[in-house]
């Protein structure tokens, strides 16, 4: 969609880079010229998705959860390219699982890895964009922030804290020319989202029913969006999120429960 050499010169860093969105992300970045660092905690992953995105890339093994090794992650980046352009924060965890049964670790896991590693990551990196003069920050969301959704207690929390630390810090930042915004893919066929989130096919074709354009993303029409957000063709463009669902979340809150009868 953008011209090839859009982020030539740029590095930038993909949380949950090595599979799913992120690494669709990664490799639309990859393909317009950005060096791309993707982390993630399975270095098996990442050496492989890093031998299919090429030599313009490379990993970083990390727990978003930890908030010392975010700010590893951004000083070994920062070292060994002069500066970070661009982060998407992409790592997510989610499970369907009725609240009343959502146990406490559940419950942590997901908002750490989600919401607290979101703000580890963005720390860590923004206060390098702020000493250096700006950069780009997308943030992997999902329509449920705002509509709610049965069975995602954790994750729709989660996201929607994120998509307010997104419109906060777009405010707060961009004096020093620094964008934030989210992102909110709708159901993409990926191997972990479809295991988890829709495992059989009458699931599957019970979420399709949802979606006004009766169909899923594929990974490359989300990694176009995402592309054209961190590029400089978005520079007016801040504090928003992007929807890329189909028109899925005018259905409201009870998309998942209707999807689950039909």
């Amino acid at each position: 969609m953008l011209p090839e050499k859009t982020f030539e010169g740029r590095t930038g860093i993909i949380t949950g880079g090595a599979t799913g969105i992120g690494f669709g992300i990664a490799r639309e970045l990859v393909r317009l010229g950005a060096r791309v660092v993707i982390a993630s905690r399975k270095e098996e992953n990442l050496k492989q998705a890093v031998e299919e995105l090429g030599e313009r890339a490379s990993y970083f093994v990390f727990d978003v959860r930890d908030a010392e090794a975010a700010e590893q992650l951004a000083a070994k980046v920062e070292s060994n390219s002069g500066r970070i352009d661009f982060l998407v924060n992409n790592a997510a965890g989610n499970f369907v699982v009725p609240a009343e049964q959502l146990s406490v670790n559940g419950w942590n896991a997901v908002i750490g890895i989600v919401l607290n590693g979101t703000f580890y990551c963005t720390s860590a990196i923004g206060r390098r964009m702020i000493a250096k003069g700006g950069g780009s920050i997308l943030n992997i969301i999902a329509n449920y922030a705002w509509t709610g959704a049965p069975g995602v207690v954790h994750s729709a929390s989660a996201k929607a804290g994120v998509l307010a630390m997104t419109r906060t810090l777009a405010v707060e930042w961009a004096r020093h020319n620094i964008r934030v915004n989210a992102m909110a893919p709708g159901p993409v066929h990926t191997e972990g989202a479809s295991k988890r989130l829709f495992p059989d096919e009458k699931i599957e074709e019970g979420i399709r029913r949802t979606i006004p354009l009766r169909r899923f993303a594929s990974l490359e029409e989300v990694a176009n969006a995402a592309a054209y957000l961190l590029s400089d063709y978005a520079s007016y463009v801040t504090g928003e999120s992007f929807v890329i669902d189909g028109g899925q979340w005018l259905g409201g809150a009870d998309y998942w429960n209707r999807a689950m009868r039909e």
